[in-house]
């Protein structure tokens, strides 16, 4: 699959959203998605949806087993390290959560990697210590762009150019990336990854599309830009990436 052309031509249709695109789901606005047993259970997307919840909008994903039981090995070592996500690509334009305008396809994503800390700002677990939290789960905006160096046809999450200064969230965690770490609460519970997002985080949104996806990602060996390509993709909700999914 052309994940890379397919995140472009979604990108085109920002804001798409029509009863045809989730006419097959059970659910007005939700994705709902077939078993298979060729993926890892805690990987195997069965559901999705973005619900709102008082001032919050809730992101979930479904599995056919137990959420969150699976991370990288560590390696001790920055370059080929692996990150596993649980990831929500949007049609969000980057400048609503503090990037700037049109840089790419703006995703929620949870994520683990026990080689490395991408959360200066937090303690995710309690040691007084916060550069040695990457083997616990947490959260991330993420700009998705495709670039060829990780793959034919395969993304990465954008780089910044060495001297370039763009405008970036608050929460940016220091790194040559369009990422962001904002800290958002979340679970891992059963079979099902919630993560809250305040509705001032995104702008008070509640118009646009989604879609559902869990995958691996890799730094590069070089640690160099490309610095964090995505590697694997494990499932997609829909099936082609085409953001059927309508946040309610």
């Amino acid at each position: 699959m052309k994940l890379a052309k397919i995140f472009l031509a979604t990108s085109l249709l920002s804001g798409f959203t029509s009863i045809n695109a989730f006419a097959f789901n059970e659910h007005h606005g939700h994705i709902q998605a077939k078993a298979s047993q060729e993926v890892k259970a805690e990987f195997d997307i069965v559901h999705a949806k973005v619900t709102t919840s008082g001032a919050h909008l809730v992101f979930q994903q479904e599995a056919r087993g137990k959420v969150g039981t699976a991370k990288p090995k560590a390696t001790g070592t920055l370059a080929g390290t692996e990150v596993y996500s649980y990831v929500w690509p949007t049609s969000l334009n980057s400048s609503v959560v503090g990037f700037e305008a049109d840089q790419g396809i703006l995703a929620l994503a949870l994520t683990v990697h026990p080689d490395f800390d991408d959360t200066p700002l937090y303690d995710e677990n309690n040691d007084g210590n916060k550069t040695n939290d990457g083997d616990n789960w947490h959260s991330h905006w993420v700009v998705l762009v495709p670039d060829d160096a990780c793959g034919t046809d395969a993304l990465k999450v954008k780089d910044i150019p060495e001297g370039s200064q763009p405008k970036l969230p608050a929460t940016w965690p220091n790194l040559p990336l369009f990422i962001d770490s904002p800290g958002f609460d979340f679970s891992l519970k059963n079979t099902e990854v919630l993560v809250r997002v305040p509705l001032s985080a995104v702008g008070l949104s509640r118009n646009f599309s989604f879609d559902g996806v869990t995958a691996g990602l890799k730094i590069n060996q070089q640690v160099h830009a490309p610095l964090l390509c995505v590697a694997k993709v494990f499932d997609i909700a829909s099936g082609d990436l085409s953001l059927p999914g309508k946040a309610l």
